[in-house]
Protein backbone atom coordinates (compact mmCIF):
# COMPACT_ATOMS: atom_id res chain seq x y z
CA UNK A 1 0.00 0.00 0.00
CA UNK A 2 1.22 3.48 -0.85
CA UNK A 3 1.06 5.24 2.49
CA UNK A 4 1.43 9.01 2.33
CA UNK A 5 -2.20 10.08 2.58
CA UNK A 6 -1.50 13.70 3.52
CA UNK A 7 -0.02 14.14 0.01
CA UNK A 8 -2.49 11.84 -1.75
CA UNK A 9 0.28 9.24 -1.77
CA UNK A 10 2.55 11.28 -4.03
CA UNK A 11 5.71 9.22 -4.44
CA UNK A 12 9.02 10.47 -3.06
CA UNK A 13 12.44 9.16 -4.02
CA UNK A 14 12.42 6.94 -0.92
CA UNK A 15 9.01 5.53 -1.86
CA UNK A 16 10.30 4.56 -5.33
CA UNK A 17 13.22 2.78 -3.67
CA UNK A 18 10.88 0.92 -1.34
CA UNK A 19 8.50 0.00 -4.17
CA UNK A 20 11.37 -1.42 -6.20
CA UNK A 21 12.60 -3.47 -3.25
CA UNK A 22 9.07 -4.71 -2.54
CA UNK A 23 8.32 -5.71 -6.15
CA UNK A 24 11.63 -7.55 -6.48
CA UNK A 25 11.11 -9.31 -3.17
CA UNK A 26 7.58 -10.44 -4.05
CA UNK A 27 8.70 -11.67 -7.48
CA UNK A 28 10.94 -14.25 -5.82
CA UNK A 29 8.35 -15.58 -3.38
CA UNK A 30 6.62 -18.71 -4.61
CA UNK A 31 4.02 -18.50 -1.84
CA UNK A 32 2.84 -15.02 -2.91
CA UNK A 33 0.39 -15.78 -5.71
CA UNK A 34 -1.40 -12.45 -6.20
CA UNK A 35 -0.56 -8.81 -5.49
CA UNK A 36 -2.95 -5.96 -4.71
CA UNK A 37 -1.64 -2.41 -5.09
CA UNK A 38 -3.62 0.40 -3.51
CA UNK A 39 -3.25 3.69 -1.65
CA UNK A 40 -4.03 4.89 1.85
CA UNK A 41 -6.58 7.50 2.85
CA UNK A 42 -9.06 7.03 0.03
CA UNK A 43 -6.61 8.01 -2.73
CA UNK A 44 -4.48 5.84 -5.03
CA UNK A 45 -1.47 7.96 -6.04
CA UNK A 46 -1.10 11.54 -7.23
CA UNK A 47 2.12 10.72 -9.07
CA UNK A 48 5.70 11.62 -8.29
CA UNK A 49 6.14 14.39 -5.74
CA UNK A 50 7.94 16.99 -7.88
CA UNK A 51 8.32 19.30 -4.88
CA UNK A 52 9.70 16.79 -2.40
CA UNK A 53 13.11 17.46 -0.90
CA UNK A 54 15.78 15.56 -2.87
CA UNK A 55 17.38 14.10 0.27
CA UNK A 56 21.02 13.85 1.25
CA UNK A 57 23.92 13.64 -1.17
CA UNK A 58 24.82 15.48 -4.37
CA UNK A 59 22.10 16.45 -6.88
CA UNK A 60 21.17 13.59 -9.20
CA UNK A 61 21.06 13.87 -12.97
CA UNK A 62 17.44 13.76 -14.19
CA UNK A 63 18.16 10.74 -16.38
CA UNK A 64 19.58 8.86 -13.40
CA UNK A 65 16.49 9.67 -11.34
CA UNK A 66 14.24 8.55 -14.16
CA UNK A 67 16.07 5.24 -14.48
CA UNK A 68 15.10 4.48 -10.91
CA UNK A 69 11.42 5.01 -11.76
CA UNK A 70 11.96 2.92 -14.89
CA UNK A 71 13.22 0.04 -12.76
CA UNK A 72 10.07 0.21 -10.63
CA UNK A 73 7.84 0.05 -13.71
CA UNK A 74 9.82 -2.85 -15.16
CA UNK A 75 9.72 -4.75 -11.87
CA UNK A 76 5.95 -4.41 -11.80
CA UNK A 77 5.68 -5.52 -15.42
CA UNK A 78 8.01 -8.52 -14.97
CA UNK A 79 6.45 -9.76 -11.75
CA UNK A 80 5.29 -13.34 -12.45
CA UNK A 81 2.35 -13.01 -10.08
CA UNK A 82 -0.87 -11.40 -11.32
CA UNK A 83 -1.33 -7.84 -10.03
CA UNK A 84 -4.52 -5.94 -9.23
CA UNK A 85 -4.73 -2.17 -8.88
CA UNK A 86 -7.45 -1.24 -6.39
CA UNK A 87 -8.16 2.41 -7.15
CA UNK A 88 -9.98 4.94 -5.04
CA UNK A 89 -9.68 8.68 -5.57
CA UNK A 90 -6.94 10.11 -7.75
CA UNK A 91 -4.56 8.13 -9.92
CA UNK A 92 -2.62 10.68 -11.93
CA UNK A 93 0.75 10.93 -13.64
CA UNK A 94 3.05 8.10 -12.60
CA UNK A 95 0.28 6.98 -10.24
CA UNK A 96 -2.06 6.61 -13.20
CA UNK A 97 0.44 4.43 -15.05
CA UNK A 98 1.21 2.49 -11.87
CA UNK A 99 -2.46 1.47 -11.93
CA UNK A 100 -2.61 0.80 -15.68
CA UNK A 101 0.64 -1.18 -15.45
CA UNK A 102 -1.12 -3.76 -13.29
CA UNK A 103 -2.67 -6.80 -14.91
CA UNK A 104 -6.15 -5.93 -13.65
CA UNK A 105 -7.61 -2.57 -12.62
CA UNK A 106 -10.66 -2.34 -10.35
CA UNK A 107 -11.91 1.15 -9.60
CA UNK A 108 -14.32 2.71 -7.16
CA UNK A 109 -16.90 5.09 -8.57
CA UNK A 110 -14.83 7.82 -6.87
CA UNK A 111 -11.73 7.07 -8.97
CA UNK A 112 -10.29 9.72 -11.28
CA UNK A 113 -7.45 9.17 -13.74
CA UNK A 114 -5.21 11.59 -15.59
CA UNK A 115 -2.05 11.43 -17.71
CA UNK A 116 -1.38 14.86 -16.27
CA UNK A 117 2.22 15.11 -17.52
CA UNK A 118 1.66 17.66 -20.30
CA UNK A 119 0.03 20.05 -17.82
CA UNK A 120 3.24 19.93 -15.79
CA UNK A 121 5.53 20.49 -18.79
CA UNK A 122 6.42 16.80 -18.90
CA UNK A 123 6.01 13.81 -21.20
CA UNK A 124 4.69 10.37 -20.32
CA UNK A 125 6.64 8.16 -17.94
CA UNK A 126 6.26 5.01 -15.81
CA UNK A 127 5.54 3.03 -18.96
CA UNK A 128 2.59 5.13 -20.10
CA UNK A 129 3.84 5.35 -23.69
CA UNK A 130 3.84 1.52 -23.84
CA UNK A 131 0.76 0.69 -21.77
CA UNK A 132 -1.74 3.25 -23.08
CA UNK A 133 -1.75 2.27 -26.77
CA UNK A 134 -2.16 -1.35 -25.78
CA UNK A 135 -5.15 -0.57 -23.60
CA UNK A 136 -7.01 2.01 -25.69
CA UNK A 137 -5.36 2.25 -29.11
CA UNK A 138 -3.02 4.88 -30.48
CA UNK A 139 -5.41 7.78 -31.10
CA UNK A 140 -7.12 7.66 -27.71
CA UNK A 141 -3.70 7.26 -26.07
CA UNK A 142 -2.58 10.46 -27.78
CA UNK A 143 -5.70 12.29 -26.64
CA UNK A 144 -5.10 11.24 -23.05
CA UNK A 145 -1.41 12.20 -23.25
CA UNK A 146 -1.73 15.49 -25.11
CA UNK A 147 -4.54 17.01 -23.04
CA UNK A 148 -4.04 15.39 -19.64
CA UNK A 149 -7.76 15.61 -18.92
CA UNK A 150 -9.33 14.05 -15.84
CA UNK A 151 -11.16 10.83 -16.73
CA UNK A 152 -13.75 9.58 -14.26
CA UNK A 153 -14.26 5.92 -13.47
CA UNK A 154 -17.21 5.45 -15.81
CA UNK A 155 -15.35 6.92 -18.79
CA UNK A 156 -12.24 4.90 -17.91
CA UNK A 157 -14.34 1.74 -18.03
CA UNK A 158 -15.85 2.76 -21.38
CA UNK A 159 -12.37 3.37 -22.83
CA UNK A 160 -11.11 0.01 -21.62
CA UNK A 161 -8.69 1.44 -19.06
CA UNK A 162 -10.21 -0.46 -16.15
CA UNK A 163 -11.79 -3.90 -15.78
CA UNK A 164 -14.52 -3.09 -13.28
CA UNK A 165 -16.13 -0.03 -11.64
CA UNK A 166 -17.91 -0.61 -8.34
CA UNK A 167 -19.59 1.36 -5.57
CA UNK A 168 -16.94 2.30 -3.05
CA UNK A 169 -18.51 0.11 -0.36
CA UNK A 170 -18.18 -2.97 -2.60
CA UNK A 171 -14.61 -2.40 -3.79
CA UNK A 172 -12.66 -4.18 -1.04
CA UNK A 173 -14.78 -7.33 -1.07
CA UNK A 174 -14.70 -7.60 -4.85
CA UNK A 175 -10.92 -7.22 -5.10
CA UNK A 176 -10.44 -9.66 -2.23
CA UNK A 177 -12.60 -12.15 -4.11
CA UNK A 178 -10.61 -11.79 -7.31
CA UNK A 179 -7.35 -12.10 -5.35
CA UNK A 180 -8.62 -15.28 -3.66
CA UNK A 181 -9.45 -16.80 -7.04
CA UNK A 182 -5.99 -15.94 -8.34
CA UNK A 183 -4.34 -17.41 -5.24
CA UNK A 184 -6.22 -20.64 -5.89
CA UNK A 185 -5.11 -20.72 -9.55
CA UNK A 186 -2.10 -22.66 -10.91
CA UNK A 187 0.76 -20.16 -10.46
CA UNK A 188 3.10 -21.52 -13.12
CA UNK A 189 0.38 -21.59 -15.77
CA UNK A 190 -0.85 -18.09 -14.82
CA UNK A 191 2.71 -16.68 -14.91
CA UNK A 192 3.25 -18.12 -18.38
CA UNK A 193 -0.06 -16.76 -19.68
CA UNK A 194 0.85 -13.34 -18.27
CA UNK A 195 4.25 -13.40 -19.96
CA UNK A 196 2.82 -14.42 -23.33
CA UNK A 197 0.06 -11.82 -23.21
CA UNK A 198 2.56 -9.10 -22.28
CA UNK A 199 4.66 -10.12 -25.31
CA UNK A 200 1.72 -10.63 -27.67
CA UNK A 201 2.16 -7.44 -29.69
CA UNK A 202 5.87 -8.04 -30.17
CA UNK A 203 5.74 -11.50 -31.77
CA UNK A 204 4.34 -13.10 -34.89
CA UNK A 205 1.48 -15.60 -34.79
CA UNK A 206 3.99 -18.40 -35.42
CA UNK A 207 6.18 -17.23 -32.54
CA UNK A 208 3.13 -16.98 -30.26
CA UNK A 209 2.10 -20.52 -31.09
CA UNK A 210 5.63 -21.76 -30.45
CA UNK A 211 5.57 -20.01 -27.06
CA UNK A 212 2.21 -21.61 -26.26
CA UNK A 213 3.55 -25.04 -27.11
CA UNK A 214 6.59 -24.56 -24.91
CA UNK A 215 4.43 -23.25 -22.06
CA UNK A 216 2.07 -26.21 -22.24
CA UNK A 217 5.03 -28.59 -22.22
CA UNK A 218 6.19 -26.95 -19.00
CA UNK A 219 2.68 -27.23 -17.52
CA UNK A 220 2.43 -30.94 -18.30
CA UNK A 221 5.72 -31.40 -16.49
CA UNK A 222 4.29 -30.00 -13.25
CA UNK A 223 2.02 -31.67 -10.71
CA UNK A 224 -0.64 -29.00 -11.18
CA UNK A 225 -1.98 -30.17 -14.54
CA UNK A 226 -2.57 -33.79 -13.40
CA UNK A 227 -4.12 -32.36 -10.21
CA UNK A 228 -6.55 -30.27 -12.29
CA UNK A 229 -7.55 -33.30 -14.35
CA UNK A 230 -7.99 -35.49 -11.26
CA UNK A 231 -10.02 -32.78 -9.50
CA UNK A 232 -12.32 -32.52 -12.51
CA UNK A 233 -12.87 -36.28 -12.52
CA UNK A 234 -13.47 -36.34 -8.76
CA UNK A 235 -15.76 -33.29 -8.91
CA UNK A 236 -13.78 -31.24 -6.42
CA UNK A 237 -11.73 -28.05 -6.44
CA UNK A 238 -8.06 -28.54 -7.40
CA UNK A 239 -5.26 -27.84 -4.95
CA UNK A 240 -2.45 -26.27 -6.96
CA UNK A 241 1.05 -26.32 -5.52
CA UNK A 242 3.04 -24.41 -8.13
CA UNK A 243 5.46 -27.22 -8.83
Amino acid sequence: MLNRPAKKNAATNQMWIELLETFRDISGRADDRAVIITGAGGEFCSGADLWAAPGDGPPRHHLSAMRQITEVALSLHRMPQPTIAKVRGVAVGAGCNLAFGCDLVVASETARFSEIFSRRGLSLDFGGSWVLPRRVGLHIAKELAFFGDIVDAAEAKELGLVNRVLPDADLDAFVAGWAARLVASPPIAIAQSKRMLNNSMNVTMEEALDDEGAAQTVNFGTKDTPEAIMAFMEKREPNFKGR
